[in-house]
């Protein structure tokens, strides 16, 4: 049996990263793509710089041509690619025209099944129209809302007699488990890109695909559960910048430092310092919720003590509260994450005023019930219920891509340097 390929996704901006973290993963590398993005913003100067930095190794170029079909094969040719990827939902007269260019300049073409309704049906036409790989893909923004590659690799390669490609957010595990399902190229991007240790991680997934293990079929989480998790693995911050700085709570702050809370919301309107419906709530909520209350005023508590430690009795995950909390030197003896505009002495009186499960305001954000809260020392932010696994995603995806950024930076390069931000200023009209 041939040896499984792996490809190098360099799906960045700029061509020295993409170049430096290529070097450090050559090792374990078969293939080098670069990027779409990466094109876009550098051009064919990108597909040439590569070419000449790894005269050696086969370049894919991920041009994802719709149209035009052989002028982008010439160009990506020209400069230096092997392998020029297509999409596969393009029309035939685009696909055929990009196999006669190919053919004329000696390259292949592989063809991105992203986004195609019949993915089965597609690829045995592909195969016919002349395509020499097909590649099975699920997008970032796709992957993003649980979408995985996996569910119909083995039927397209039952399908189809070239070779198939697989690309779509794949790790060790997964990529091992493509390597089982038939997959001869497997495509590797941000696992590698935004790892502070590309080689370590290259290494990892080369050896998944060469030993061929594939972990244990683990049933499938509840999506809540798997939101959560996410999200308890992530900052505030890499949230905003997921959400494009939307989400973060004003004036709301961390009462015991160093302790950070990741829930569902059980929200609470009050009026000021009226505790009842606060401590009904507790009532109402459990395990992994957080009791947000909208109580309109800072200069009087409707919370404390005792409804902390009945907070606690429960495993309620934390609380926050747009208003004053009292009783600090208890609360932050028991080491229980609550999040407050204000700390006051004073109390107001149980009136019973109020409603649970309404959509409240809190620090200045809407939040509903079930929406998801985030709080840590940077703050608290809400995230909707209906995009939580979604930004849950992507806020790791900021995670792992500042984690490269920082061992750039340690490596000598200043932020700057690293995101070369003087190429990327706006430029004046």
């Amino acid at each position: 049996m041939a040896r499984k390929k792996l490809q190098l996704a360099l799906d960045l901006l700029e061509t020295d990263r993409a170049i430096r973290i290529a070097r450090e993963a050559s090792e374990c590398i078969d293939l080098i793509e670069v990027g779409t993005p990466l094109i876009k913003s550098e051009g064919m100067a990108a597909i040439r710089a590569i070419r000449e930095s790894f005269p050696d190794r086969i370049i894919v170029a991920d041009m994802k041509t719709m149209d035009t079909g052989a002028i982008e094969v010439e160009m990506a040719a020209k400069s230096g690619a092997d392998i020029i990827s297509i999409l596969g939902g393009a029309d035939d007269s685009t696909i055929e025209d990009a196999v006669r260019s190919a053919r004329k300049y000696g390259v292949k073409l592989m063809a991105d099944l992203l986004s195609v309704d019949d993915p089965v049906n597609r690829a045995k036409k592909l195969e016919e129209l002349g395509i020499d790989y097909i590649c099975v893909h699920v997008g970032i923004d796709q992957q993003m809302k649980g979408m995985n590659a996996l569910d119909i690799l083995k039927k397209v390669v039952d399908a189809v007699n070239i070779d198939v490609a697989v690309a779509g957010g794949l790790d060790p595990g997964t990529a091992a488990q493509a390597a089982s399902l038939g997959a001869c190229i497997i495509i590797a991007g941000g696992a590698i890109t935004r790892s502070d240790d590309a080689s370590a991680a290259a290494a990892a997934i080369r050896d998944a695909i060469d030993r061929g293990s594939v972990p244990e079929m683990v049933k499938k989480r509840p999506v809540d559960e798997m939101t959560i998790e996410l999200l308890r693995q992530v900052s505030t911050p890499n949230i905003s910048d997921a959400m494009h700085r939307k989400g973060a709570m004003s004036g709301i702050i961390s009462i015991c430092p160093g302790l950070k809370i990741a829930g569902r919301a059980i929200t609470v309107q009050t009026l000021p310092g009226d505790w009842a419906k606060p401590v009904e709530a507790i009532d109402c909520a459990g395990k992994d919720d957080v009791i947000v209350i909208e109580n309109g005023r800072a200069d009087i508590a409707p919370w404390g003590e005792l409804a902390t430690l009945s907070c606690m009795n429960r495993k309620i995950a934390g609380v926050v509260i747009d208003g004053a909390v009292r009783d600090v030197d208890e609360i932050r003896a028991f080491n229980y994450p609550i999040f407050a505009r204000a700390i006051v002495p004073n109390a107001g009186e149980p009136k019973g005023y109020g409603e649970i499960g309404a959509e409240i305001v809190c620090g200045g954000q809407i939040v509903r019930n079930g929406d998801y809260i985030v709080g840590d020392d940077s703050g608290v932010v809400v995230i909707p219920k209906e995009r939580a696994y979604e930004i849950a995603r992507r806020a790791k995806e900021v995670y792992k891509t500042e984690l490269r950024i920082r061992e750039e930076i340690k490596r000598g390069k200043s932020l700057s340097e690293v995101l070369e931000l003087a190429e990327w200023e706006k430029r004046s009209v």
